[in-house]
């Protein structure tokens, strides 16, 4: 067994805009990890809360509004690449994610690889 250091990406996302999301991720980055490519978890749909302040321009919901969406968790794993993983960002996740702010999150892992 190997460890390979990585990065996990969480994303939660409205599920009507999952398949989008991944397109546009895989058109950035193949998500290799050992002999496979395309790696990805998603958790089954959950809600995502928010209030749009003043200046916000959201997709859904009323500025001053409390909102709650079904949303989905997807998960994703790159070699630690600080380069890489902006690009990912900026390019696979912010333009195929339907919120203005998504929630992404980033956490430096390990990945088992025999």
């Amino acid at each position: 067994m190997r460890l390979v250091p990585v990065y996990r990406i969480t994303v939660f996302v409205p599920p009507a805009h999952l398949e989008g999301l991944q397109r546009g991720i895989c058109a950035i980055d193949s998500l290799r990890q050992g002999d496979y490519e395309q790696g990805m978890w998603i958790s089954a749909p959950g809600l995502e809360q928010f209030r749009p302040l003043p200046g916000a321009q959201p997709s859904q919901g009323r500025v001053g509004e409390l909102e709650q969406v079904e949303t989905v968790r997807l998960e994703l794993c790159i070699p630690r690449d600080p380069a890489r993983l902006q690009r990912l960002i900026e390019q696979g996740i912010r333009p195929h994610h339907p919120w203005d702010v998504p929630a992404i999150f980033v956490d430096e892992s390990s990945f088992a690889l025999p």
